[in-house]
């Protein structure tokens, strides 16, 4: 329990991604933390509920086994590839040389491709820029997403169908106003690794991470009221002494308690759950509309990928909608779905919407990824408004925050790197 009169050499206010992992970082090196969570549970928007035995994230940007957050914890994987619906059709790419028909348990409803996608030369493309190393990546011209995919030299259809589509499903992105560089690097991730989701929820990551952390480090349900250098103000325990302080919060109530951080734009996202009865609609591939039919960017059976997620003979269908919500939001999804999985969605019962108006740091070109998390001696800010959106942004600013607080103190960087995870129970 947090009690008041205490000291700690840094204090983390923040269990997100970014504080967890800069916690894990400095406890690595023998420095002693204390981390204050708001909320109840860490996880920041890292969270899962759960709704009449469904497991229900609000996240809703895929993640990549290529994540370094993500190292020793279990996932569940997509299939290879995407499915995207595109002039009518639906189409498995991202993997050369597969049917779309097998990825379907009614594959009546759909049209088979007349004629596969340039496979071989997006394949090829997707391997290239999986071997790019940052250094190359940094120097290619920075313009937005969009822009930058007209010059890039894959064939019109191929964007189409594909790399627009898959784009605005990483970046949370409908326009692809999002720097090209951001861009790269997801798409490099895509390309080196495979989209996947935590075991047993999104809340599963921040859960793991905390347990890394040496008994009695975070302290839930604290709500800090001030902050400086060297000391914190919680409402209703207390004051705390540091040496440091790392605010590791969202941009906006990070410039709350450090007044004239700038706070950026931001996208917003609305995550929708629905169960469905009986079989499922489709495998476990993630499914994108070139064609935008609605409002959905992307969506997929979650129950396929990871089974704890729906009760014993029913299904999850969970789907991402960017941008401002829409008239009729329900009404346009599943009108939308319906095209997308070829089946009728009128039994399928909405189990919960959640809207983050602030979801994702708005990141146009030109953006710094690596923005300074350190202040000045002693005051340190971090997550993913510090440099790319996402649970892989956030882990990076929280090593680069926990190594400028050790530069500092005078303790020497970890050779290791972060504490490993625990062993899954």
């Amino acid at each position: 329990m947090f009690t008041t009169g205490r000291h700690a050499d840094v204090v983390i206010v923040g269990a997100g991604i970014a504080g967890l992992t800069a916690a894990r970082r400095l406890a690595g090196a023998g420095v002693a933390v204390t981390v204050l969570e708001a909320a109840g549970v860490p996880g920041g928007r890292m969270a899962t509920e759960e709704v009449d035995g469904f497991l229900l994230d609000r996240a809703g940007l895929p993640l990549s086994t290529a994540h370094r957050v993500l190292d020793g914890v279990p996932l569940r994987l997509f299939q290879p590839g995407v499915l995207v619906r595109a002039d009518g059709r639906l189409h498995r790419t991202g993997v050369p040389g597969v049917s779309p028909a097998a990825a379907l348990s009614r594959p009546r409803a759909l049209a088979e491709v007349p004629r596969s996608l340039d496979q071989a030369r997006l394949g090829a493309a997707l391997a290239r820029l999986a071997q790019t190393p940052d250094e190359r990546l940094a120097v290619r011209p920075e313009r937005s997403a969009g822009r930058a995919l007209s010059v890039r030299g894959l064939p019109a259809r191929t964007v189409h169908r594909f790399v627009r589509p898959l784009l605005r499903a990483l970046l949370g992105d409908p326009e692809l106003s999002t720097s090209s560089r951001l861009a790269d690097l997801a798409l490099r991730d895509y390309a080196r690794g495979r989209l996947c989701v935590p075991e047993g929820g999104a809340a599963a990551l921040p859960a793991r991470l905390a347990g890394a952390l040496p008994a009695g480090v975070l302290h839930t349900d604290v709500q800090v009221k001030d902050a400086s250098v060297n000391r914190v103000v919680t409402a209703g325990h207390g004051e705390l002494e540091c040496r440091a302080l790392v605010v590791a919060t969202g941009a906006r109530a990070a410039a709350e308690l450090l007044p004239g951080l700038r706070v950026p734009d931001f996208r917003p996202l609305t995550v929708l759950h629905h169960a469905v009865p009986g079989p499922p609609p489709a495998g476990a591939w993630p499914v994108l509309d070139a064609d935008r039919r609605g409002p959905a960017d992307w969506s997929a059976v979650m129950s396929e990928v990871d089974p704890a997620r729906a009760p014993e003979g029913r299904s999850l269908v969970s789907t991402v909608v960017s941008g401002a919500l829409p008239d009729r939001l329900d009404e346009r999804v599943r009108r939308q779905l319906s095209a997308l999985y070829g089946v009728d969605t009128g039994d399928w019962e909405l189990l919960d919407v959640h809207h983050d108006p602030e979801a994702v740091p708005a990141t146009p070109a030109p953006h710094d990824a690596d923005r300074p998390v350190r202040l000045l001696a002693g005051l340190y800010v971090c997550g993913d408004h510090r440099g790319a959106p996402g649970a892989q942004g956030a882990y990076a600013s929280g090593l680069r925050a926990a190594d400028a607080v050790l530069r500092d103190l005078g303790v020497p960087l970890p050779a290791a790197g972060p504490l490993p995870l625990p062993a899954a129970a």
